[in-house]
C-alpha cells in the first residue's frame, strides 16, 4: 500500500507541480488549498506526511502544525514546511510547533522528494 501525503498549499502551481510528482513517485496524494481544510484532511484522511505550507489562508502553517501535535489521534503525522520565510526566526518558530523538517521556496523537487522518502521510511 502507497503512503499517503497530503499537500497543504494555496498556490496552484506549487500543487499542481508537487501532486504531479508524488503521484509518479507512487504515492496516494490529498491535497488542501488552506490551513484549515489541511486541518481537517489530516484528521479525516490521516496521511502519514503533510508538505505544509507556512503561508495560508484561514490559518497559517504553523498554526496548524500547533493543532496536529496537540491532537493525540493524529500527533504524529509528519510534517515537512514549504516556505518563502528562510529567516532563522523563522526556522526556529517551525521547529518550536513541532515541524519535523523544513525546505524553504524555491525549493529543488528533487531535494524535497529525497527529504519526503527519507521521512517516510
Amino acid at each position: 500500500m502507497s503512503a499517503k501525503i497530503l499537500i497543504a498549499d494555496d498556490e496552484p502551481n506549487i500543487v499542481v507541480s508537487l501532486e504531479y510528482m508524488m503521484k509518479r513517485e507512487g504515492y496516494e496524494v490529498i491535497v488542501a488549498r488552506d490551513g484549515r481544510s489541511a486541518l481537517e484532511a489530516i484528521r479525516r484522511e490521516r496521511p502519514r506526511l503533510v508538505l505544509l505550507d507556512a503561508m495560508m489562508p484561514g490559518m497559517s502553517g504553523f498554526e496548524v502544525c500547533e493543532a496536529v501535535r496537540a491532537d493525540a489521534e493524529v500527533r504524529d503525522t509528519r510534517i515537512l514546511m514549504l516556505t518563502a520565510k528562510g529567516r532563522d526566526t523563522d526556522i526556529a518558530r517551525g521547529v518550536g510547533v513541532g515541524v519535523d523538517a523544513y525546505i524553504t521556496k524555491p525549493f529543488s523537487t528533487r531535494d524535497l522528494l529525497q527529504k519526503a522518502r527519507e521521512m517516510l521510511s
